[in-house]
């Protein structure tokens, strides 16, 4: 047998007895075919090379190309002069297409295709050396079977004999067909098949399979045939063309007792092949005696032989020699390492090498072979593509994802412009009665192209768009009959959004801020067609390909595939190559076996270290059957044919064959379960093939028999065998590993779960873990719920002994959770799982870290768990049972009126929290009368028994006979706790009335949902994709929510999946403005990290360095942020931008905005903190408005956008005009916090006129109120005075929510957050206008009490958006403990005015609150020391207007304290007189300082001093009263001590600036010089007021309940007051007559104020309506004295049979000199 090597890599063996040639004799002979060559005068073929990437040049050890030898007899003169007639070098690609497309063309040349399309052949040589070469013809045309023969080092090809047989004509480019062959016999691919190392770009032959002989003539080729034939190959039909006649035939090339894996793939009709079909232009290679002939048996029949010449071949003992030589024992073909070297180059695979996961298998697109479509798919190769093309290697439910992807496009055409404008659209928020703005006016401007001037006129907010786009087109147009008002639009300046021209001016988001910042509203007016639609979707997108991976390649996933099908086919040429080196020679095996068993170890480890038992027992087979004795069979000598003698395989071959099996059935398990579907725009796989009919496990059900589910008796059982790609650390940290098996529906247990045995880890290729154990629910598979979800859970045991364990604390610990990983019971067909599944397990956080010092340095490589299904005969399909008919509500009995109540007030519960068991059998019982409630079927349905197939019927009629809920209702059928597929469909088309504004309002919390579908095909996700398809916003925020989503763990191959979807679906334009955001996001996070990773001197020029980075991105494309699809930026403004000075150090940034007639953008760019729990409390904050505003409340709350564009870095966008607490308060000193008039002086800078500062005010005590509420019901957590923002609107909001849900900031073991919420006695200043409380405080308490109350009234609406979020990956919101800190929040079930009295308990306590106070002092003190001492232009302290020095002071000889006096203005407090003798002073100074001011100065000194230098300060913290005479007479002591060390202190303290500051005297000194200025207090109390007048009212709630009288003293305003005191008033009630005065009831005592406010419930119980109408009420108000008798100060009297006692009354009440009781 020899072999004949060409230039592209080929090994082709033709049958030839050995040793008859020696190699100085075959050396002989080639140097005479050279000189034959020379004098002939032939010329090789020239140089060529594919488009393929550059391969490096072959080492001088490289076998030298062959020389091009024609055959100069074995064409007819007719068929030369035709190509003698072809200037083949002025031939144009138009006419060589013309030509190739012509049937007479090559026609004579062969009439039958050559049989292997596994062999290629290749005239524009690929292989490096760069030389055009020519595939040697082995054997005369005929059929063939497989010779197994010996290939030298360079070759991956084995060769085929080939047999005589009649000749059949057919078409030149078949399709191939779905039939098997004529002779009834169906070939298989041989295990050992014949591969090339370098890609090929030649034509394959197509293959004939006919009963009796073929006889072929050779051909002979010109230099003049090869040249055109070269050209040939690089037109444009051929290269169309020429892959449908070798695509998924290849395979059928093989004999009867192939080895290839089954089934076999279908034959095809007999067809003629051109002349440039098959070429053969070395002699060496020809027949020398074509008479000579050699049969061997086959299956169906005597197939004939062409055998070699008796001489043999002149190449053969040296190729002999190379083979031995070159082969090098057990390495692998060079010609193997360079073919993959060039796809993976770090992984070795030579036996012995070390092997990596994290190399991939995807073929570089810039290499032309590799692309499916390419001419160059006529190779071996392609086989194997197309064999991983078809249906058994296809994830079938990827696949019909992308077929109704499809069919959803097509439903919304490119040219609809209402589906496809290709702008945005202004949000829309409707608000009740218009927001109660119907009468108001605005004024609006509107730019006009055809006038210089905005035109500006004024109308109302409820009058539609179209109204305003009529009234200036007017501007600009006479007769408005010739203008169509529909073709034009109102654009938002500075934004790239337009009004929604059939809403309402007023309802408009843009419009309804402009009015809360009182600014300008700006429009554009543009017509339809030269509005910008550069986001629109083209006829191109429409008709582009699904392919869900190929748009991802720059979105950061935690598992990027590596392995795609190609590459994969890749490797299987190298296996091949390396079963050819193995079966060349028998007496070499023993050695090239390891060749083998390496290839398949480095396929395994590419496919993430996945061994399944086949491949383990297949290995050891070979191994064995290598060293098995053998007998040579005298007619094939030393070299093996593939079978013995008699025709059956030899044991080598037999296992090579099972080897192969395995391979390939690994390579289809993979690729279904990792690997993207193929792709849409390709010719999909016949489905009527018969391997697209036998995908195990995945077998269409029209495809086989199947069965119901609900007849079958069968427990469900499956084999856990294997857990493959484990971290080398879980080796030596544990011990053992054992799985938790548990079934599970609804989120709860179907059974009790079961254990796995406790296994170790095993060594094979890798080390993995091995139960190969069979588990066993005993419970039938008819009782599966059809969402049924298998969920495993891997622990490890500690090795107790192991030295090296990650964390030596835990040999004390139990075993630990490595990972999970569930999946469903039936498939998205509803059939019952089979065959082996591949599972990607995630895995926990202490996995991770344990993992991270081994080899897997990629954290992302997957941990896969093998679990293999009974695969039984028939499918096991799910079958819902028929729905029972729903009773009519009409004809149900009436429920007993205590029943009802119950029933009624378990419907009107706002959750399922705290549902008892009885609770959830007495909905289910009364389900129908359940009905009348319509919001109520989430409970009923959460409170089903069972979900069975036995309770699907009654379920499912319950769901479909139900009204239709609201959109928020709705919502809570996506939980986690309703799996069901119907239920949740039925939820999605209730959703499906929503408007697109109101859904963005929700859209993280349905991205979140997706997670709880038992599948990728769903409603929901067509839902989402559907909207995104029709609306550019909702289009762009999905886009961001996905690409978060991607990371998660557990979920991220789902939404890898929806993503590929929507950026298929969006179109190139949106795609193209997508990718402008991620990259610039990917700019910033770089830059930010920089600057944060940056020393605090060299961070502006850091800064500065990569800003112009960022800017030169600007300067070749405008780009939208990520914040809003409406914000569009041209560049950065360099000189505007900075950090802030904050532990994340944030980047300032400030962008031009790319409408000229916008203002500038600002933003804040964060890296190192997770940013999603900011956009959740935001989101939930900017729904709690919605609510207001759709109740007619609005609180003014600042909505601005946040958005987490990756791990840990995200965007903020800036409010504009704002400045933080901190800021403001230091304006006062470090002690600013504790002053009261902070907040109010810096409003009245900003807004100095009287009617500006009112409005400031109201919009603060609006806002605050807002604020209160919603930072108490979330929970939100560390609010320090950085944390919360003041625009000089008055307008205050929070920023920063990294803690929420009552996680509190802790400071050591104490609660940093003490108050409920933040209010502050500086906010209530502003809130009172002064120190007094007033009415306005009052009104800021019903503000928050209203608030509160329509917050509750949609409790059901904040639970179902949180607790859809609880598997979304923050850290506070983990689970049902959470939620319940927000149920408590709310207090569903109590009333209005029971919520009422609570939340005004909750004020007093906040405002009352001196920890939120001291907590703002120690923020202030801590960015002091952050930020050093304030700057030259900045007071040193407080209450010091400059700064003093030594020089300018003199010298301070002696300080004491020398007393303290008690002063009353503000407050009563103490003030210190300060004794100061100065050098050259005879007489002594003396100053007024309090208490906190030397503090002050002892704060700052600790900043600019170590503490060792300075003397220890007095304790502020006093227990009781403050403010009395022995705390002041101790403290003059201290103070006295305390001021003696400071002057003894070091030179550098006592000469500071800070000190002669502080003892500089100031204008209060100078005011109470001496000491006789002591302020006193009044000495006479007040007179009581009961001689005087009486003035106010009193604001009550009258109620009637239950027999229970209700009576809510709310508020009292305008109180009078004698000699100027407050009085300290409380209510008192009686029922009279009531001589017994039994019927007493009081309130507390309000301290000092006028305007008290009480909102306290009396309560008179047992009383009938008919005795309460007997009663009168009276109420009196009186004042608590300490030392004389309460005063009397107004009272009312109210006859209770005035009242309407079914409904609540609430009024003020004018209090009069009633007699008093």
């Amino acid at each position: 047998m020899a072999q004949i090597s060409s230039g592209n890599g080929f090994k082709l063996d033709v049958a030839q007895p050995m040793g008859v040639v020696g190699k100085e004799e075959a050396l002989r002979m080639e140097a005479e075919a050279l000189a034959k060559l020379q004098r002939e005068k032939r010329h090789t073929l020239p140089a060529t090379t594919t488009t393929a990437a550059p391969r490096p040049a072959p080492s001088s050890s490289s076998r030298p190309e062959k020389d091009l030898i024609v055959f100069p007899d074995a064409k007819k003169q007719a068929e030369k002069d035709k190509f003698q007639d072809i200037d083949v070098d002025k031939l144009t690609n138009e006419e060589l297409e013309k030509l190739l497309l012509d049937d007479s063309f090559g026609a004579n040349s062969g009439k039958a295709s050559r049989p292997s399309s596994l062999l290629g052949f290749n005239l524009s040589a690929s292989y490096p050396g760069g030389q055009a070469t020519c595939s040697p013809s082995p054997f005369p045309n005929g059929q063939w079977t497989p010779s197994i023969l010996s290939t030298p080092s360079g070759s991956g090809m084995s060769t085929p004999t080939h047999h005589q047989a009649p000749m059949f004509p057919s078409a030149p480019f078949p399709k191939p067909q779905t039939c098997s062959f004529q002779n009834g016999f169906s070939p298989a691919m041989p295990p050992y098949m014949g591969l090339p190392g370098p890609q090929t770009s030649f034509m394959a032959f197509t293959p004939i399979q006919q009963p009796g002989a073929m006889v072929f003539q050779q051909p002979t080729v010109t230099p003049e045939m090869a040249k055109l034939f070269h050209k040939i190959h690089s037109t444009s039909e051929y290269l169309k063309n020429g892959r449908s006649a070798s695509t998924d035939l290849d395979a059928a090339t093989t004999s009867a007792a192939s080895l290839a894996p089954n089934p076999p793939p279908p034959a095809v009709e007999p067809l003629a092949v051109s002349c440039f079909e098959w070429l053969d232009l070395d002699p060496l290679n020809r027949c020398k005696a074509e008479g000579k002939e050699g049969t061997s048996p086959a299956s169906s029949g005597t197939v004939t032989v062409v055998g070699g010449p008796a001489g043999g071949d002149p190449w053969d003992a040296v190729l002999l020699d190379e083979t031995e030589g070159g082969a090098g024992g057990s390495s692998p073909p060079t010609e193997v390492k360079g073919h993959l070297a060039g796809r993976s180059q770090p992984r070795q695979l030579s036996v012995g090498a070390g092997v990596t996961r994290s190399h991939s298998l995807t073929i570089p697109e810039s290499s032309s072979q590799h692309k499916p479509n390419n001419q160059h798919d006529k190779r071996p190769g392609r086989v194997l593509y197309t064999a991983l093309e078809e249906k058994e290697a296809q994830n079938l439910e990827v696949v019909a994802f992308c077929e109704d992807v499809e069919t959803l496009r097509s439903k919304f055409a490119h040219d609809d412009l209402h589906t496809n404008p290709g702008y945005v659209l202004s949000a829309v928020i409707p608000q009740r009665d218009g927001g109660g703005d119907n009468g108001c006016s605005v004024k609006v401007s509107i730019e006009i192209s055809e006038s210089q001037e905005p035109v500006t006129f004024t109308c109302d907010l409820s009058s539609p768009v179209e109204l305003l786009i009529m009234q200036a087109l007017c501007w600009v147009h006479d007769d408005l009959n010739q203008v169509d008002i529909s073709s034009y639009v109102l654009k938002v300046c500075g934004q790239e959004e337009v009004l929604q021209n059939k809403h309402s001016l007023g309802s408009h988001e843009y419009v309804q801020n402009c009015r809360k910042w009182e600014a300008e509203i700006k429009l554009q007016l543009l017509s339809q067609s030269t509005m910008r639609r550069d986001l629109a979707r083209s006829a191109e997108d429409d008709s582009s390909p699904v392919d869900l991976e190929r748009h991802l390649s720059q979105v950061e996933r935690l598992f990027k595939e590596k392995v795609t099908r190609q590459g994969l086919a890749d490797y299987l040429e190298g296996y091949h190559n390396q079963v050819n080196i193995c079966l060349q020679n028998e007496s070499t095996q023993y050695k090239t076996v390891d060749g083998v068993v390496q290839m398949v170890k480095n396929l395994c480890c590419a496919l993430d270290e996945v061994e399944t038992q086949a491949i383990t027992e297949a290995v050891k087979k070979v191994k064995r059957s290598v060293n098995l004795p053998r007998t040579r069979s005298p007619e094939v000598g030393s070299k093996s044919l593939g079978r013995s003698a008699n025709g059956h395989l030899g044991p080598v071959e037999e296992s090579m064959g099972f080897l192969t099996d395995a391979v390939y059935d690994l390579a289809k398990l993979y690729l279904r379960s990792f690997c993207p579907a193929y792709s849409s725009s390709s010719s999909s796989p016949d489905p009527s093939s018969s391997i697209s009919q036998h995908a195990e496990g995945e077998s269409p059900v029209e495809g086989r028999s199947s069965k119901e589910a609900s007849g079958t008796t069968d427990h469900l059982q499956f084999t856990l065998f294997a857990m493959h790609g484990i971290p080398a650390a879980w080796v030596s940290s544990y011990e053992k590993y054992y799985l938790m098996c548990a079934l599970t529906h609804n989120g709860r247990n179907l059974f009790k779960p079961i254990q796995s045995k406790k296994v170790g880890t095993y060594k094979s290729f890798f080390y993995h873990i091995k139960w190969d154990e069979l588990i066993n629910f005993p419970m039938a598979v008819a009782l599966l719920p059809l969402e049924s979800m298998l969920t495993l859970s891997l622990f490890g045991v500690l090795n107790q002994n192991a030295s090296g364990s990650p964390d030596s604390n835990k040999q004390r610990k139990g075993p630990e959770l490595l990972g999970k990983v569930s999946l469903p019971l039936f498939d998205f067909r509803r059939v019952l799982m089979s065959g082996t599944k591949l599972l990607c397990l995630w895995t926990s956080p202490q996995a991770s870290s344990a993992a991270a010092g081994s080899r897997r340095k990629n954290l992302a490589e997957r941990i896969i768990l093998q679990v293999d299904f009974p695969s039984p005969a028939v499918d096991v399909m799910y079958v819902g049972p028929q729905e029972r008919p729903s009773p009519d509500p009409n004809t149900l009995e009436e429920l007993d009126p205590d029943l009802r109540r119950q029933v009624d007030k378990l419907c009107s519960r706002a959750s399922t929290f705290g549902l008892t068991r009885a609770d959830r059998q007495l909905l289910w019982d009364q389900r129908h009368h359940c009905r009348a409630h319509t919001h109520s079927l989430p409970k009923v349905l959460a409170s089903a028994p069972s979900w069975d197939w036995g309770s699907m019927a009654e379920i499912h009629s319950l769901l479909h006979h139900w009204p239709s809920l609201q959109p928020v209702c709705a919502l809570e059928l996506l939980d986690s706790k309703f799996a069901d597929t119907e239920v949740r469909s039925v939820a999605v088309s209730w959703i499906e009335s929503t408007s697109d504004d109101e859904l963005a309002d929700y859209l993280p919390q349905l991205v979140q949902a997706l997670k709880f579908e038992c599948h990728l095909k769903n409603a929901l996700v067509m839902f989402l994709l559907s909207r995104a398809q029709g609306n550019v916003s909702i289009a762009h925020y999905l886009y961001w929510l996905l690409r978060d989503a991607v990371l998660d763990p557990a979920f991220g191959r789902r939404y890898d999946q929806v993503l590929g979807s929507l950026l298929c679906l969006c179109g190139a334009g949106l795609r193209d403005e997508l990718d402008k955001q991620t990259r610039l996001v990917t700019l910033l996070g770089a830059l930010a990290e920089k600057v944060r990773q940056a020393g605090g001197s060299t961070r502006q020029v850091v800064l500065q360095e990569g800003l112009e980075r960022v800017q030169s991105f600007f300067q070749r494309n405008s780009c939208r942020l990520p914040l809003s699809p409406s914000l569009e930026a041209k560049q950065l403004n360099i000189k505007s931008c900075s950090f802030f000075n904050s532990n994340a150090v944030p980047l300032k940034l400030a962008l031009v905005n790319s409408d000229p007639l916008g203002e500038e953008i600002n933003v804040m760019f964060k890296v190192g903190e997770d940013l999603r729990q900011d956009m959740l409390a935001l989101q939930m904050i900017r729904v709690m408005d919605r609510i207001w505003l759709q109740e007619g409340l609005d609180l003014r709350i600042v909505n601005f956008k946040c958005i987490s564009t990756g791990k840990d870095n995200g965007m903020v966008e800036l409010v504009p005009s704002s400045d933080t607490l901190r800021k403001i308060q230091a304006e006062y000193g470090v002690t600013g916090s504790f002053k009261d008039k902070p907040l109010a002086e810096w409003l009245r800078k900003y807004n100095p006129a009287e009617d500006e500062y009112d409005k400031a005010s109201e919009n603060f005590i609006y806002s605050c109120a807002g604020c209160c509420v919603a930072t108490y019901v979330l929970g939100i957590c560390d609010r320090h005075n950085d944390n919360i923002m003041l625009r000089s609107t008055g307008h205050m909001f929070h920023i920063d929510f990294g803690k929420f849900l009552g996680h509190a900031q802790m400071f050591g073991s104490f609660k940093r957050d003490r108050a409920p919420f933040v209010l502050t006695s500086d906010m209530a200043y502003v809130i009172n206008g002064g120190e007094r409380p007033t009415s306005r405080f009052q009104l800021f308490v019903d503000l928050c009490s209203q608030a509160y109350n329509l917050i509750r009234k949609h409790s059901g609406l904040i639970l179902n958006l949180l607790s859809l979020m609880t598997l979304s990956g923050l850290p506070e919101l983990t689970g049902n403990q959470d939620l319940k800190y927000v149920y408590d929040a709310l207090q569903p079930q109590t009333t209005d005015a029971e919520a009422t009295i609570f939340f005004t308990r909750l004020i007093e306590s906040s405002l009352g609150s001196v920890a939120t106070k001291f907590n703002f002092f120690i923020h202030n003190l801590a960015q002091l020391r952050f930020s050093g001492l304030p700057s030259n232009d900045e007071p040193i302290l407080s209450f010091s207007p400059k700064t003093y020095t030594l020089k300018q002071e003199g010298r301070i000889r002696d300080a004491s304290i020398f007393s303290f006096q008690k002063r009353y203005n503000p407050d009563k407090h103490y003030t210190y007189v300060v004794r100061l003798l100065r050098e050259g002073q005879s007489e002594a100074q003396f100053l007024f300082r309090t208490f906190d001011e030397f503090q002050e100065l002892h704060n700052k000194l600790c900043i600019l001093f170590p503490l060792w230098k300075l003397p220890g300060f007095p304790n502020r913290m006093v227990l009781g009263r403050t403010h009395i005479k022995d705390v002041a007479a101790k403290r003059k002591i201290e103070l006295n001590g305390y001021v003696q060390n400071l002057l003894r202190s070091s030179t550098e303290v006592t000469q500071c600036d800070l000190i002669y500051t502080f003892f500089h005297p100031i204008a209060r000194d100078d005011k109470t010089e001496g000491l006789e200025a002591t302020a006193r207090a009044p000495d006479t109390p007040p007179l009581s007021p009961t001689s005087g007048r009486v003035e106010g009212e009193v604001k009550l709630s009258v109620s009637y309940r239950n027999s229970t009288l209700f009576i809510m003293v709310m508020h009292i305003r305008d109180l009078v007051s004698e000699e100027g005191t407050d009085p300290n008033p409380y209510v008192k009630t009686y029922l009279l007559p009531d001589p017994h005065k039994t019927s007493k009831r009081k309130t507390k005592i309000s301290r000092k104020t006028r305007n008290p406010t009480f909102n306290e419930m009396l309560v008179y119980s047992g009383y009938s309506k008919e005795t309460l109408g007997l009663r009168e009420l009276q109420l009196s108000v009186l004042s608590a004295e300490s030392l004389r008798e309460n005063c009397y100060l107004g009272g009312v009297t109210l006859t209770l049979k005035d009242f309407d006692l079914s409904k609540e009354t609430i009024k003020w009440y004018k209090l009069t000199a009633v007699p008093y009781f």
